[in-house]
C-alpha cells in the first residue's frame, strides 16, 4: 500500500486490460440473444470458406514440399558419380590364306610356335608307345632334382651292380648302350650326355639308382613329373621306354619338349651332335638334321613297336625375332631307309612348313582407329594405339586382343590415355597404351540431371 492507504499498482498502467463492465456485457448477451439463428445458407457459406482456407493451406504446403524434394533430388543427380565409360574389344584375324602344313601321313604329329600356340595335329591324342623319347622325360627329372650350371659337370656317379646288369642285358638284346664298367664313375653330364645323346638304355639305370635309389622309385617320379607337367596321356612304365607300355601322345611330347628347353643344361645337351663319354669313343646323335632348317635338338628314338619316333626344337629368325618351334612325330614306318631317318625326315618336312607360314604382321599402327570409347551420356571418340603393335604367326590365326581401362567417367582431350591393348597369340602378349584421336565430351546439364 501506499501513503494513501490504497492498494499499491504492479507495472505500467497501460499493461492493464480495461475490464467491461458488467451492464455492458449483459446488453451484448441480450442483443446476441435477439438476434435471429444463421440459416442454412449462410452455414454452408461459412463452411465454404473455411474449406477453401483449409485448400490453400494444404496447397501451399505441398508447393512447398515438391519443390523442396526437387531441389534434393537435383542436387542429388548432380553430385551422384557418373556411370563409367566402355572401350569395345575388336576382334582381329591375320590376313591371309590359312596355310597348310606337312603333316606325316602315317603315325601321329603335333606341333606349336613357341609364344604363339599350337600349329595344330594329326592323330596327336593318340596315346602310342614312344621308344627312346622317354629318356627325355628321365633327364627333365634328374636335372629338375640336381641342377647344373652350364658348364658344370656335376658330381660323380657310380656305376651300380643294376646298372651294370641293364647293360649285359641291353647288349645281348642289341640295344643302344654306352659301355660301363663295374667300379666305373661318371660325372652326372657324361650320364645324361650318353643317355640323350647316343640312347644308352644303362644310363637310364645309372641316374635312375642315383636320384631315387631304384628303377621303380624312380619311375614313380617320372610319372609325377609327367602330371605336373600336364602330360595327361602320359604313362611310364620305364625310364627308358624300352617297354612298350611307356606311352604317350604327340601332343603330351611337345608340352615335355617345351618345358625341357627351359633349362639351360638340358638344351644344350639335346643339341649336340656328338659327346665323349667314358669306356668308348665319340658317340653320334641320330638326329642328323641338327643345323639344318633351324633344327636344335631334341632327340630321336626308334624300336619295333613304336616305329620311328622324333621330337624336335627348330629356331629361325622371322620379322626380326628368334620364334622357337616344337614338335613330335610319331610311329613313322621307316622303310628302306629305317625309322629314325623316316622319322627325322618327317619333322624335318613338318618345320619347313611351319617356318613357311611364319610372318610377322602388324595389326595396328599409331592413328589407325583400333577401338571406341563410348559413354553413357551418348558422347563417343576413336581410340588409337600410342605405338605399332606387331604380332608373329601364320595367316588366319585368330589374335587374343583385351582392352584394359580404369574408370572414364568425364570429357577427355586428344591424346588422353584411357588404358592399354593387350595383343598376344597364344601365350604370348604385348601391352600398348591406348589414346583417344579426339576429345571426349562430357555430360549436359539436362542428362546430369534427368538419368
Amino acid at each position: 500500500m501506499d501513503s494513501t492507504g490504497r492498494p499499491g499498482r504492479k507495472g505500467p498502467a497501460h499493461a492493464h486490460r480495461r475490464a467491461i463492465p458488467r451492464e455492458n456485457e449483459e446488453r451484448l448477451a441480450e442483443i446476441g440473444r435477439q438476434l435471429p439463428p444463421p440459416s442454412e445458407e449462410e452455414l454452408e457459406i461459412v463452411a465454404g470458406l473455411r474449406a477453401r482456407r483449409r485448400r490453400r493451406r494444404l496447397v501451399g504446403w505441398s508447393a512447398a514440399l515438391i519443390v523442396g524434394v526437387l531441389c534434393a533430388g537435383a542436387v542429388a543427380q548432380w553430385v551422384r558419380p557418373l556411370p563409367g565409360a566402355t572401350l569395345d574389344s575388336p576382334a582381329v584375324r591375320l590376313p591371309g590364306t590359312t596355310p597348310s602344313f606337312a603333316w606325316p601321313s602315317t603315325g601321329t604329329a603335333a606341333a606349336s610356335v613357341v609364344g604363339v600356340g599350337a600349329v595344330g595335329q594329326v592323330r596327336g591324342t593318340q596315346t602310342v608307345p614312344v621308344a627312346g623319347l622317354a629318356e627325355l622325360l628321365a633327364a627333365y627329372v634328374v636335372l629338375s632334382d640336381h641342377r647344373l650350371a652350364p658348364g658344370a659337370d656335376g658330381p660323380s656317379i657310380p656305376v651300380t651292380a643294376d646298372a651294370l646288369t641293364a647293360y649285359q642285358a641291353g647288349v645281348a638284346s642289341q640295344e643302344s648302350e654306352v659301355p660301363i664298367a663295374a667300379g666305373e664313375s661318371l660325372t652326372e653330364l657324361e650320364a645324361l650326355e650318353g643317355l640323350l645323346v647316343d640312347s644308352g638304355a644303362d644310363m637310364a639305370t645309372v641316374v635312375a639308382d642315383w636320384d631315387a635309389g631304384s628303377v621303380s622309385a624312380f619311375v614313380a617320379k617320372m610319372n609325377a613329373a609327367a602330371g605336373a607337367l600336364g602330360l595327361t596321356s602320359t604313362h611310364i612304365t620305364d625310364p627308358t621306354g624300352v617297354d612298350p607300355t611307356t606311352t604317350s601322345t604327340a601332343e603330351d611330347l611337345v608340352r615335355l619338349g617345351e618345358a625341357s628347353l627351359s633349362i639351360p643344361v638340358l638344351r644344350q645337351i639335346v643339341a649336340l651332335g656328338q659327346a665323349s663319354v667314358p669306356m668308348t669313343n665319340v658317340v653320334f646323335n641320330p638326329n642328323f638334321d641338327l643345323g639344318q632348317d633351324g633344327i636344335i635338338g631334341i632327340k630321336t628314338g626308334s624300336d619295333s613297336t613304336a616305329a620311328g619316333c622324333f621330337l624336335f626344337a627348330a629356331q629361325q629368325n622371322v620379322g626380326g625375332k628368334d620364334v622357337t618351334v616344337v614338335g613330335a612325330v610319331l610311329g613313322q614306318p621307316g622303310g628302306a631307309l629305317g625309322p629314325d631317318t623316316a622319322a627325322v625326315d618327317a619333322g624335318d618336312a613338318l618345320v619347313k612348313s611351319i617356318f613357311g607360314a611364319l610372318h610377322n604382321f602388324t595389326l595396328f599402327i599409331p592413328g589407325q582407329q583400333v577401338v571406341r570409347v563410348t559413354t553413357a551420356w551418348g558422347s563417343t571418340a576413336p581410340v588409337t594405339v600410342a605405338q605399332p603393335i606387331s604380332l608373329i604367326g601364320w595367316p588366319g590365326l585368330a589374335a587374343t586382343l583385351a582392352v584394359r581401362h580404369g574408370r572414364l567417367d568425364g570429357p577427355l582431350g586428344r591424346g588422353a590415355t584411357v588404358g592399354t591393348l593387350q595383343a598376344g597369340l597364344g601365350g604370348g602378349s604385348e601391352d600398348v597404351a591406348l589414346r583417344t584421336t579426339s576429345a571426349l565430351s562430357g555430360p549436359g546439364v539436362w542428362w546430369r540431371l534427368t538419368r
